[in-house]
């Protein structure tokens, strides 16, 4: 066995976004500026190697706490456990790996330049990665939906860390996807939605914002709003609008209208405020983008905006007005994956 090294790009909610969570639609994008790398090479004992920023070693208690608001009082191992545990569950009923495959132990790390806690589905990329290191590893075939399926049931039900489907469809298949959740379907014993590709060719042009100091965990976020959500009517319907923006956001997208997209884009982030509190500094990102011009979103559970703009000159005022407003946020430009 060769070492096999395989990659999962972040993720970037474009419209739709959380309605993922409750059998609604989106449109997500990965994005290549950052990735997760998981290696797997043969050892003489099973073993998970861990990257720095998950070691029980810290320079003060302060940094200790702040790696527990971020992660828990686990890190990224618990993820690779979870996953290999899963993959193993689901081969085991599909009987597709030979038994004596299971004795021959593997070390298998990760590293990561996924910015941390932003909402740009960092721990999901490792599960992914994670996945297509073991399909190689094991020969086994696993048809796309199944992959997102089981890396959501890693997370959502292994390990109990509320999540949607989007960020793992959006990993598995990569570049411009478009989700609809609404009739969800049984392959292979796993719950699968429609899914199709979107030619991110015809996509105005986009940038994205996010907080070096956010540190949030996106299942602390939608943990707490499906215990409040509940049989709440308002609150069911608003997410309900959210995921009504996808349709005319996918012609929008397809016909070239920049401007049609900004709107609903826009109008994405105010029908969110009404579910969720907004961190101040996340609205303050929002704002500044407005300001200048741009449209702004959450591409993900809050800590990292996206947001499209109409040329030079407005992006040149949107990075100036980011400069200024706090040095601890960072512009960059997608690179559709």
């Amino acid at each position: 066995m060769q070492t096999i090294r395989r990659l999962a790009y972040c993720r970037a909610g474009l419209v739709g976004n959380p309605s993922d969570g409750y059998n609604g639609k989106t449109i997500a994008l990965t994005m290549k500026n950052f990735h997760v790398e998981a290696e797997l090479f043969p050892s003489p004992r099973m073993e998970i190697l861990t990257p720095a920023h998950d070691s029980n070693q810290f320079a003060s208690i302060d940094e200790m706490i702040d790696h527990i608001n971020l992660d828990g009082y686990y890190g990224g191992d618990r993820l690779i456990k979870a996953t290999i545990k899963t993959f193993v569950d689901y081969c085991d009923v599909q009987q597709s790996i030979e038994p004596e495959l299971y004795h021959q132990p593997f070390t298998i790390r990760y590293s990561t330049n996924i910015p941390r806690g932003v909402g740009l589905a960092g721990s999901s990329a490792i599960v992914v990665a994670t996945i297509r290191c073991l399909i190689e590893n094991f020969q086994v075939t696993i048809p796309q939906p199944v992959q997102a399926a089981l890396a959501r049931y890693v997370e959502n039900d292994e390990l109990g860390i509320a999540c949607g489907f989007q960020d793992r469809v959006a990993q598995v298949y990569e570049g411009l996807m478009w989700m609809d959740f609404t009739a969800m379907r049984i392959e292979n014993d796993h719950l699968c939605g429609q899914y199709q590709p979107v030619d991110s060719s015809r996509l105005p042009p986009l940038y994205l914002v996010y907080n070096r100091r956010a540190s949030k965990s996106s299942g602390k976020v939608h943990g707490a709003l499906r215990n409040r959500i509940g049989d709440d009517n308002r609150m069911i319907g608003t997410m309900d609008q959210i995921a009504e923006l996808v349709p005319p956001a996918r012609e929008a997208i397809a016909a070239g209208n920049g401007g049609q997209l900004h709107a609903l884009m826009d109008r994405n982030f105010d029908l969110r405020a009404e579910l969720y509190d907004i961190r101040p500094t996340d609205l303050a990102m929002i704002n500044t983008a407005r300001d200048v011009g741009a449209s702004a979103k959450f591409a993900g559970s809050g800590g990292a905006i996206i947001g499209t703009f109409t040329d030079e000159k407005m992006y040149r005022e949107l990075c100036a007005a980011i400069l200024r407003a706090n040095p601890n946020w960072k512009i960059v430009r997608p690179v559709v994956a």
